[in-house]
């Protein structure tokens, strides 16, 4: 009982300096510290909204974007929260990119206050504390991608409250703590699916000592539980009245293929550079000390994420695991590096190397921030990664001008990127729609005059005009139109002329591999 109470109050007032507290040494000192830490998250998130001002939509923030003018309790392809968001954030600064990822930068500044936070109910002194926050955002995924509006942005950060509550009863808080954590798991869960790892985590965090299997015998984790159960049944029962639509596109990932180790191998190279090496290795010797000693101030940031990264190394053995799905585990991963980088004996070099290598992680973002907003690389020609983003409101006037001189009444595509970004150019006035996954579009907008000719346009290895004849009667090449600054850097759209389709292309759809067989 002695050792639960001074562990708590160590964690009340850091593990160096708990001393000091008494003595009135720390409170100038964890005060200056906590301006730095305003300080730095004030200057990183002003960054971030200038960024994501000026940079246009990905192909799938523009997706998100149609989300959000038709507000659901789920979507397609995920939970609700990423609409909701966007939804938001234009009510509150306009329909610009911007509005699209205010609340995703806001929520990313207040991710990095949390993580600062959680550390310092873990133990952590006030500059291990302000160094985790640091840390976290010299990772390129949090660097880079905490401008874009993606479902990852709020089940990050609802995953990053939940800890932080966690955190709070770890300290010795209030038992109440249960409940805002059982809300942000919740929360965590209608935003992306992979937040349904979280749970099995706590409860691993839980049973794995004394102290926590007590705590799961008082009411509170469970209640908790219902309340993050309540929260997720909103997207439950409207999956239940869509025939499962996004669980069966999330879940149907699951299911094992063939055996494929290199992706496993593809998987930890590219967290170990994304997760920036130096805490990517102080991460991987976090683990074994947090199992060790899981009453320590390393078991929460730790076994929380076991379960999810036990996952991705499964599927990694079948699939490969997209660069971006491990993004909210890196909270708990960078406050277990900060934390056991303290306990750690370095030598001065060491402590060198691990500053530039922090260093080189807010470089590296910063160079490709300022890439993707202002720079080109017109030697790579369409395979140019900037390009993917820009000059569509152009090509929209440009395929504008082509419907009507064709003559066509529609104008559709194969692909929803493409599909989305010329809505969000809004130069199309005609009907636009995907030809294909139809599924995709709870609200479809104004239906196509399908007695008239329609537009096909998308990407010339995308479609020809051999997978259009599956579904239309009559198909007329028009040519190629370009995106981008010239012939020789830009990206190629074939345009066809279609009509007498075979299908109600608004209810049923071309067949959803149109396009996407291989070309031989």
């Amino acid at each position: 009982m002695d050792r639960g109470r001074d562990r708590r109050r160590r964690g009340r007032c850091g593990l160096e300096l708990c001393n000091h507290v008494q003595g009135g040494m720390v409170t100038a000192e964890t005060t200056r510290l906590q301006h730095r830490l305003g300080l730095f998250v004030l200057a990183v998130t002003a960054l971030r909204l200038v960024a994501a001002a000026i940079i246009p939509l990905t192909e799938d923030e523009a997706y998100y974007r149609l989300w959000a003018q038709n507000l659901h309790l789920g979507y397609y392809d995920h939970p609700p929260m990423v609409a909701w968001w966007i939804a938001l954030g234009q009510a509150l600064v306009g329909p610009t990119p911007l509005g699209v990822r205010l609340l995703p930068v806001l929520g990313a500044g207040i991710a990095s206050i949390l993580v600062a936070a959680i550390a310092r109910d873990l133990g952590a002194a006030p500059g291990t504390a302000l160094r985790a926050s640091v840390w976290y955002n010299a990772t390129t995924t949090i660097g880079l991608g905490g401008i874009l509006a993606t479902p990852d942005a709020s089940a990050t950060l609802f995953w990053v409250v939940t800890l932080w509550a966690l955190s709070r009863i770890h300290a010795g808080r209030s038992p109440t703590w249960w409940i805002l954590a059982g809300l942000a798991a919740g929360l965590a869960c209608i935003s992306k699916y992979s937040a349904l790892f979280l749970g099995p985590g706590v409860f691993l965090w839980l049973v794995s000592t004394a102290e926590g299997r007590g705590m799961l015998r008082t009411r509170w984790p469970w209640i908790a539980a219902l309340l993050a159960g309540c929260v997720f049944s909103t997207n439950l029962a409207w999956n239940a009245q869509h025939d499962w639509l996004t669980m069966d596109k999330q879940f149907g990932r699951v299911a094992p293929g063939g055996l494929n180790p290199k992706h496993l191998g593809d998987l930890v190279l590219t967290q170990f550079l994304l997760l920036n090496p130096m805490i990517a290795i102080l991460a991987a010797r976090s683990l074994p000390a947090a199992w060790k000693d899981r009453s320590g101030p390393l078991a929460l940031p730790v076994l929380t994420s076991l379960p999810f990264i036990i996952y991705l190394m499964t599927h990694a053995l079948h699939d490969r695991v997209q660069a971006h799905w491990p993004v909210p585990l890196f909270a708990g991963l960078v406050i277990a590096a900060a934390i056991f980088a303290d306990r750690d004996s370095q030598s001065a070099r060491a402590r060198r190397l691990r500053g530039l290598a922090i260093g080189a992680g807010y470089l590296l973002s910063l160079g490709l921030i300022g890439f993707i907003a202002f720079g080109s690389a017109p030697s790579l020609g369409r395979k140019d990664p900037v390009l993917t983003l820009r000059d569509w409101t152009p090509f929209a006037r440009a395929v504008e001008a082509r419907r009507a001189s064709a003559g066509a009444a529609w104008v559709g595509t194969v692909g929803y990127g493409t599909a989305a970004q010329l809505a969000n150019a809004g130069a199309i006035t005609a009907p636009l729609l995907q030809v294909i996954e139809r599924e995709r579009y709870l609200d479809p907008g104004p239906s196509p005059d399908q007695s008239r000719p329609g537009l096909i346009v998308d990407l010339d290895r995308r479609v020809d005009a051999k997978d259009l004849v599956t579904c239309f009667g009559r198909v007329e090449a028009l040519g190629q139109i370009v995106r981008g600054p010239s012939a020789t850097h830009g990206i190629r759209y074939d345009v066809f002329l279609v009509s007498e389709p075979r299908v109600d292309l608004a209810e049923q759809g071309c067949p959803n591999d149109l396009g996407k067989k291989p070309k031989k």
